[in-house]
């Protein structure tokens, strides 16, 4: 199951917790996993509390950890070899931090119900900017048998 969503900031925590919940229960699958995915180099998934200062410190991290203002060799669009699309940008930061971060994740479903933790929540993460994303959600397992009426 495809996903299509528009970001709204250059760097951004988008909680799509209820929207996985959502494809999970239409799936009908009652036990296995649901696995999450960024179909993006410059986009990451990941899981974590959604509390406001936690995503601002978060944020800081980010950018300690690959700093917009670095040099980055692949910002070097006349240097690269391969054809470039007109629309490339410079954008080695965002690759760095969705190394760091990851492309995916993996939870678990019982009952019917993705197996989060109290405070656990699934976020997109942008790092690249406002622009159109792509999400892969595919939920995996058995489904459960009907209780047949007597």
């Amino acid at each position: 199951d495809l996903v299509h969503l528009r970001t709204g900031a250059p760097l951004q925590f988008i909680d799509i917790t209820e929207l996985v919940r959502e494809r999970v229960r239409r799936s009908g699958i009652s036990d296995g996993f649901v696995n999450i995915q960024s179909r993006h180099t410059t986009a990451a998934i990941i899981i974590n509390e959604n509390e406001p200062l936690l995503l601002d410190d978060l944020e800081k991290i980010l950018e300690a950890w690959a700093p917009k203002t670095r040099h980055y060799r692949h910002d070097d669009l006349h240097a690269r070899q391969q054809p470039l699309p007109p629309d490339e940008r410079a954008n080695g930061h965002s690759h760095a931090r969705a190394v760091y971060l990851g492309t995916s994740e993996t939870v678990n479903v019982v009952g019917g119900q993705i197996q989060l933790g109290r405070w656990q929540a699934i976020f997109l993460v942008e790092l690249d900017g406002i622009r159109p994303r792509e999400i892969s959600i595919v939920v995996m397992g058995t489904k459960s048998d009907p209780i047949p009426l007597s």
